[in-house]
């Protein structure tokens, strides 16, 4: 069979004014990034506000093993399939990191014959949108530096700042760094460190702001720090979030691209799941939205980390609900939940399976406590035998939720028909969408209903510092924000090493940020890092360029 990148390179793409005109849109829309890219204007943006949104479908998923479970191919696939049968459907997904890209996990623009193209493209620079936020980004933190180094009219206190700097690659040495090393004029001396540029609170803002102003304001509301009286300090205090703004005025517009069997896909804003918000735009998933019959989404990892924020942060920022949820789950992911080693992945063990339902069984039960309509999609791989499907099926029939085998890697849409033909009849009925959590509650009791009732804690322990962040954020007035937990996404608790169900645990919450331009603060817990690291034989090793093609890209 053909690498995912030969079946992209040898697809057949239509120029993308073709691919918008399947949703009215036309090339006045567009500005063109070459000849299968392209952003969708401003005024083709407004121009739809008061359109009927269609249906919102989530792709989710079960705890994934390291090597991922195809959420992204399967919501592809569906995309795909629903087209092929005369809905029209749009895919709104997020964009690729060059951390995962060059790293463990590969690219992130689906897979086999249920790709997002031009697949290389996408996952390498794409429009520029991650360059724009590492820009934007790095700009406040050197004028914030600056600002100290001329005088310090805001008597920022420099061991207070909050803001680091970011790159958009995993790079470990990054994570503590000294700046200022030199003579005077060289700056001040400070710790400071890089976050990846998916977990930078910029990343968030773009994915969360409607519009260029709304982004405007929202970095103005970016906490840098305090003054040595103690007194919190904004950007706005900077005046600085006009030039942030101006760096981000293209990257805020949905990108549109196509998938193999080119049906729509706008593919913007990339933000992590374990340790950021992990949802594309609101402006993708509402374009998206106007101009679908319906409108497929994902959200990053499982129902315990991205369908969690998807529906508390998401939903609650954007008045948006969903009509159906899709959880995707695999062989594969149940026997590594059961103990099973990804070297002994590929035998069958039905006895690991049975185990490994207990993961399914908790992500049901997440599902089910906020959207009604859901539906589990088996995303089949060729070592599956009908022993280990069987058992997942008759678990399903059990919790009385309906189940499908997809198999959109080597099919495409055709091997999402069933999904499709399921997901348009639960969007027919009422969802009962309901949020986790009210606005007013303590954000102590927003962290521990997520603990609890999401990933089945018995409860919550919060080290000094944790408990020194949240009262000031509360006495800065920000208590009625929700909660971004940063956490592993291989176990439902926050330790990878506990897979399955685990019981008879506590939520360690070592660290608490603000990031009141998101409109969120970000909940740490045990040692998560927000840059990660890179293998000893990453990704990096097997990309090249021949002859002008990019190879080695999965």
């Amino acid at each position: 069979m053909l690498s995912d990148i030969e079946i992209s390179q040898n697809c057949n793409m239509l120029p993308i004014e073709d691919v918008a005109k399947k949703v009215g849109l036309n090339a006045e829309d567009l500005d063109f990034y070459g000849k299968y890219k392209a952003k969708v204007t401003v005024d083709a943006y407004n121009n739809l506000k008061n359109k009927e949104y269609g249906k919102l479908v989530l792709v989710t998923a079960t705890n994934p093993s390291p090597a991922g479970e195809g959420k992204t191919t399967v919501s592809i696939g569906l995309a795909q399939a629903l087209f092929s049968q005369g809905s029209k459907a749009v895919l709104a997904l997020r964009e690729p990191s060059l951390g995962p890209v060059f790293g463990m996990k590969g690219g992130a623009a689906g897979g086999g014959y249920s790709q997002v193209v031009p697949m290389e493209d996408i996952n390498l620079h794409f429009t520029g949108d991650m360059h724009a936020i590492t820009s934007a980004n790095n700009l406040l933190c050197a004028l914030i530096d600056g600002h100290i180094h001329n005088g310090n009219s805001l008597n920022i206190n420099p061991k207070t700042i909050a803001v680091k700097r970011c790159l958009d690659v995993n790079d470990r040495v990054l994570r503590n760094i000294v700046v200022g090393l030199g003579g005077v004029p060289d700056g001040v001396v400070r710790q400071d460190g890089f976050v990846i540029t998916a977990a930078s609170e910029i990343m968030a803002i773009l994915c969360l702001s409607e519009d260029l102003d709304n982004l405007k304001q929202r970095c103005g509301n970016i906490f840098v720090g305090y003054s040595y009286d103690k007194n919190p300090i904004f950007v706005r205090d900077l005046n600085v979030q006009g030039a942030m703004a101006a760096l981000m005025k293209d990257a805020i517009n949905p990108n549109l691209v196509q998938t193999l069997q080119n049906t729509p896909a706008f593919v913007h804003g990339g933000p992590f799941a374990n340790i950021a918000h992990g949802c594309n735009t609101i402006k993708a998933t509402k374009l998206a939205l106007r101009l679908g019959d319906y409108a497929i989404t994902e959200a990053g990892f499982g129902s315990d980390l991205g369908a969690e924020k998807f529906f508390n942060i998401k939903c609650r920022l954007s008045k948006l609900e969903p009509s159906c949820v899709v959880i995707v789950c695999t062989v594969r992911a149940l026997k590594y939940n059961g103990g099973v080693l990804m070297a002994d992945i590929k035998a069958e063990n039905v006895d690991a399976v049975v185990k490994g339902l207990e993961n399914l069984k908790k992500h049901i039960e997440n599902v089910k406590r906020q959207c009604s309509n859901l539906v589990v999609a088996i995303n089949l791989f060729d070592t599956d035998t009908e022993a280990e499907l069987d058992v997942v099926k008759r678990c399903c029939a059990k919790e009385n939720v309906d189940v499908v085998c997809v198999d959109v890697y080597r099919k495409g849409g055709d091997g999402a028909i069933n999904l499709a033909d399921k997901v348009k009849e639960l969007c027919n009925k009422p969802a009962n969408f309901k949020l986790l959590y009210e606005d007013s509650m303590p954000l102590k009791e927003k962290i521990e209903k997520i603990s609890t009732l999401v990933y089945g804690a018995d409860g919550v322990k919060y080290s000094d510092k944790a408990n020194k962040d949240l009262l000031s954020i509360e006495q800065m007035g920000f208590s009625s924000l929700p909660v971004c937990m940063a956490k592993t996404q291989y176990s439902l608790c926050t330790n990878p090493k506990k897979l399955g169900r685990p019981r008879g645990f506590n939520v360690l919450v070592n660290e608490v940020r603000l990031s009141a331009g998101a409109g969120f603060v970000v909940a740490i817990t045990n040692n998560i890092m927000t840059m990660p690291g890179l293998l000893k034989v990453p990704a990096a090793n097997f990309v090249d360029v021949v002859d002008g093609k990019i190879r080695g890209l999965f």
